[in-house]
């Protein structure tokens, strides 16, 4: 595949990170232009949501041997921007195309509409009525209770932060599971919970000085552990965590092994995984195959749709961490165990 950086593409369409070309699969049955993947606030290089949807798309390409187009998004855009973007990448050839992140919900509608037969995918929505739609979501209260009870039992003081990217009902998913699975192991545990900002245009998503303020401000309440569900902003966090030697919980990816984190990867005690990756993969492999999926398509701790990163050693070598992580994994998983969502 011939890969080409463009500067900027269509009016509306943000810029475009890669343009893959490619016209048929390696079997030769699949003939649309590849992926098209239009990410959420932030961009590509979050290290977290948006990076775990390239990989997915990376993958995707590789494997099956297709083109593929992946578009940033641009600042103080608005919901018009974001259907032209999709339009775009369709009225191209590209199919599937996917937006990354709830804020598509209204473009991905809209679009499916125009093109019935291409197949959209969206993360972090399930209100999308279309058959040519997959509503990619997941149940992160499930993986930030993992991440609860991993803060719950390595805390030196009894007192843990989270921090939120913006007041949305998806992050207080988050919260909920974290707060509940912090509680599991020490009922009296104080949680410090904050949210950056109010709307993802207020930069709650895209801002690591925003995180890293709040991070300083929780550290000095006493937190000695916090949770960032907060995308770009997050990695501000850890940075806090990390000049103030104290724990860090990732978010979507394994932010251990982000190479743009390395300095900073003793510090994270592991991350509460959502696998968008695997999302946009499979989504890329049912059109490819020629049986699209549609409708709600949901990863929770059963399907390894969402998990718990444990890749830091110092983490393996806290027995009773690892231990408390596995056995609350496995209640969940089992039923005995249901996390709140609010």
């Amino acid at each position: 595949m011939a890969v080409a950086v463009v500067a900027l593409a269509a009016a509306g369409c943000g810029k475009s990170s890669t343009d893959s070309t490619g016209t048929s699969s390696k079997d030769g049955k699949y003939t649309g232009k590849g992926i098209g993947l239009a990410y959420d606030v932030g961009g590509k290089g979050d290290q977290s949501f948006n990076d775990a949807a390239y990989a997915g798309f990376q993958k995707a390409q590789k494997d099956f041997g297709i083109g593929g187009r992946d578009v940033e998004p641009t600042d103080n855009e608005s919901d018009a921007d974001k259907v032209q973007r999709l339009e775009t990448l369709a009225k191209a050839g590209y199919n599937p195309v996917i937006g990354v992140g709830f804020a598509y919900a209204g473009a991905v509608q809209e679009a499916a509409q125009k093109f019935p037969k291409v197949t959209f995918g969206i993360i972090d929505d399930n209100k999308t009525q279309a058959k040519n739609v997959a509503d990619m979501v997941f149940h992160e209260e499930q993986s930030s209770y993992l991440a609860g009870v991993a803060a719950a039992k390595a805390t030196k003081k009894n007192h843990i932060g989270f921090i939120g990217g913006v007041d949305v009902p998806l992050i207080h998913k988050f919260e909920a599971g974290y707060e509940q699975g912090a509680k599991s192991v020490n009922p009296k545990i104080k949680v410090e919970s904050q949210y950056l900002t109010q709307t993802a245009q207020e930069g709650g998503f895209a801002s690591p000085d925003k995180g890293e303020n709040a991070a300083n401000g929780q550290i000095d309440a006493g937190a000695d552990v916090l949770f960032a569900a907060a995308g770009l902003s997050g990695q501000g966090v850890i940075k806090s965590a990390a000049e103030h030697k104290v724990w860090a919980i990732g978010v979507d990816s394994d932010q251990y092994k982000q190479a743009a984190l390395a300095k900073y990867k003793d510090y994270i005690l592991g991350s509460a995984l959502k696998n968008v990756g695997g999302a946009v993969y499979d989504l890329a492999k049912s059109v490819h195959d020629g049986k699209p999926l549609s409708g709600d398509v949901r990863g929770d701790l059963k399907s390894g749709g969402v998990g718990f990163a444990d890749s830091n050693p110092k983490y393996q070598a806290m027995k009773d961490v690892v231990a408390a992580v596995a056995k609350a994994k496995q209640d969940i998983v089992d039923g005995k165990i249901t996390v709140n969502t609010k």
